[in-house]
């Protein structure tokens, strides 16, 4: 089974990855665009996606500052 893991800083984690982002947006012409944050998706097959958040807790995510969301992929 293929599982994806989308990783993003927890809200009120500073993020000026995002920050640089959401200030280059406008010059490159994209208005109207606020509250960026940039995060990271880790995707695997796994034979039990049942510990697919343990791997979270202990090794993909950070959860002091980071929050991560499963999602199941049909392959």
């Amino acid at each position: 089974m293929r599982a994806r893991v989308l990783i993003r800083p927890k809200e009120g984690i500073l993020d000026p990855q995002g920050q640089a982002v959401e200030r280059a947006l406008p010059a490159l012409g994209f208005d109207g665009v606020a509250n960026v944050h940039v995060g990271r998706m880790v995707e695997l097959d796994v034979d039990d996606v049942s510990r697919v958040g343990e791997m979270c807790e202990r090794l993909l995510a950070n959860p002091l500052i980071e929050e991560y969301e499963i999602l199941v992929v049909e392959r």
